[in-house]
């Protein structure tokens, strides 16, 4: 049914969540996991220009990517899962919904974030917009 499961990471407790509710499903399924943090830099919140007195390398910006899929794979066992990691710098959810594209994903697994009617109403958060914008079927995990 569901062959290859997207989970987006930043390393928090919902993600990891919903990363443990993926190796669930690609368990009984027999599916493979994508795990993908994008690392939202200042250009893709602001354009190309970059705002003042911020400056990153490509360096830190991999580093510190690399350490939210690393303390996600950490919290969950996903033996025999066959597991893909994925890391993106950019807008996340252009990069997500890019990566169901690429790897012909069938199902997206995303933890939710508690941002409150107001608040999330303003500013929205990275889950709703992927579950508005997925051409598949999306799991959202509390």
């Amino acid at each position: 049914m569901y062959k290859k499961i997207l989970v987006p990471t930043d390393g928090s407790e919902f993600s990891v969540r919903a990363f443990k509710t993926a190796v669930e499903l690609a368990g009984l399924f027999q599916s493979e996991i994508v795990l993908i943090h994008v690392t939202y830099t200042p250009q893709a919140l602001w354009g190309n220009t970059v705002p003042y007195g911020y400056v990153f390398s490509q360096e830190d910006v991999a580093k510190n990517g690399q350490m939210a899929l690393d303390a996600t794979m950490a919290e969950v066992s996903a033996e025999g899962v066959p597991t893909k990691t994925v890391l993106e710098i950019g807008h996340p959810v252009i990069k997500i919904i890019d990566q169901i594209k690429k790897d012909g994903i069938d199902l997206v697994v995303i933890g939710s974030h508690g941002y409150g009617p107001i608040t999330g109403s303003v500013l929205g958060s990275v889950s709703q917009r992927v579950l508005q914008k997925s051409p598949v079927p999306v799991l959202l995990v509390k």
